[in-house]
């Protein structure tokens, strides 16, 4: 990974599993998922998954990310992971998407929080302590000082990591993940943005 390239992926993971943790629990503060719509200047519109449209308005220095396939058969001990996860009726917890974090960023936004990927959902930012195949990939992920967590991950689970993007990406139509604010004035804002390029859509 070039230095550009580093330099990318590492904002947009820190605003996604940092900063944007702390925005997330802010009053004023929202995950915008959808498709664009348009992409002028600095305001991206975009249709949200529950039908709305939002314009956003991109902060001066924006940054913008996309994500690239990964694998579950390449998920290993000491890989430090994000997982977005319900509870199962059988027990246990099965993921609903996973990121894979580079070995640099080891550490980012470690712990286990609601999030609202579907209702009742969580993430759980954390170190792969065992790795095991039955009926599928499980795995353990440790956080926080030695808590632990199993989770499940069926073969239909979106496995991505984070890779290089441009503003030329946000065409109409481009799935597209945003950590945005909104302001006393009803506006929204952010700073980031996670695009799907390449026929690989931001599953969080």
């Amino acid at each position: 990974m070039n230095l550009k390239t580093f330099a990318v992926v590492l904002g947009t993971i820190s605003s996604l599993a940092g900063t944007s943790l702390a925005a997330a629990q802010a009053a004023d503060a929202l995950r915008v998922r959808g498709t664009v719509v348009s992409f002028a200047a600095s305001t991206l519109t975009v249709k949200t998954r529950e039908g709305t449209t939002d314009a956003i308005t991109l902060a001066q220095g924006w940054k913008i990310s996309g994500v690239a396939k990964a694998s579950a058969k390449d998920i290993k001990q000491g890989d430090f992971l994000g997982i977005a996860s319900v509870s199962k009726a059988d027990g246990g917890s099965g993921a609903l998407e996973v990121v894979v974090f580079p070995a640099a960023l080891k550490g980012t936004g470690e712990g286990d929080r609601p999030w609202d990927l579907q209702p009742n959902s969580r993430m759980t930012n954390g170190t792969v302590a065992d790795v095991t195949d039955i009926d599928g990939r499980t795995v353990t992920l440790t956080y926080d000082n030695g808590q632990k967590k199993q989770i499940a991950i069926p073969q239909t689970t979106p496995i991505v990591t984070f890779a290089a993007a441009a503003p030329a990406d946000l065409k109409p139509g481009a799935t597209v993940f945003v950590n945005a604010e909104r302001g006393t004035d009803g506006t929204l804002t952010a700073g980031r943005v996670v695009v799907g390029n390449n026929g690989i859509v931001p599953p969080m």
